[in-house]
């Protein structure tokens, strides 16, 4: 279903301006939250509402609607033996990946710190994030599958090929190696609080196979560290001349 031209329901800016026109579409609070987990495969709707917490499923349900009937996602059956209703992403909801890594990178900035209290570790989060943290230029020649299992949160794979990466909530076909961790493990690594040699050395993560990728992994796929945000978060723009 084609959104050129479509008016929400909901609240517009009646602009005639494509930033306008793209917030009317995915402005709404979750949607692009909706969006980011869908980029790991299609989900059903009870996938969705556990791996969002505070959505709400009535909440869910109507944004879940809405993204419908503008041709953000589509419903359709697995294949047996699942046979399982999923939502996943149209060719225009894919569009929005781009968008989401850019938000990603500059909201990267307000990580500072670490986690709050408050904030909930999301692995789908990570799973995503990491595609635009991905360093290609080190993955060259590189031929690497992984598969995460991140406590009772969730199973994903992770593969690399010749400096292309792929990330997807499933598990792994013939990984190279298979780690089980904790969310905020899986957060330190990434963060570079502690590093892979550690990691297994305290027994934080459990290895099956090939140890030494849990290295290679970090090095392509590394966030940036705590020093580096707060580095981000203090920088200025460059005065501009008159």
């Amino acid at each position: 279903m084609a959104i050129s031209g479509v008016k929400s329901r909901r609240r517009s800016y009646d602009q005639y301006c494509a930033v306008a026109r793209g917030l009317d579409v995915i402005g709404e609070r979750w949607t692009l939250l909706i969006v980011r987990d869908l980029l790991l495969g299609p989900k059903r709707y009870k996938d969705l509402l556990e791996g969002l917490p505070g959505i709400g499923t009535n909440l869910l349900a109507d944004r879940l609607h809405e993204m419908e009937r503008l041709g953000l996602v589509e419903r359709t059956v697995l294949p047996p033996p699942a046979g399982s209703t999923v939502y996943q992403l149209t060719a225009a909801g894919e569009g929005l990946e781009p968008a989401l890594f850019a938000i990603g990178r500059w909201g990267a900035r307000f990580l500072v710190g670490g986690p709050k209290k408050t904030d909930v570790l999301v692995p789908r989060a990570y799973f995503v994030a990491i595609r635009a943290a991905f360093r290609s230029e080190l993955a060259q020649g590189m031929r690497e599958a992984y598969e995460f299992r991140i406590g009772k949160l969730g199973v994903f794979e992770v593969r690399v090929e010749d400096g292309r990466c792929v990330t997807a909530e499933r598990q792994a076909s013939n990984p190279d190696a298979v780690f089980s961790m904790d969310v905020e493990t899986l957060n330190a690594l990434l963060f570079q609080v502690i590093s892979p040699a550690q990691a297994i050395s305290k027994r934080r993560v459990a290895v099956e196979g090939d140890a030494t990728a849990l290295d290679r992994f970090v090095r392509v796929f590394g966030l940036r560290s705590h020093g580096q945000l707060a580095a981000l978060s203090q920088a200025r723009p460059a005065a501009k001349k008159r």
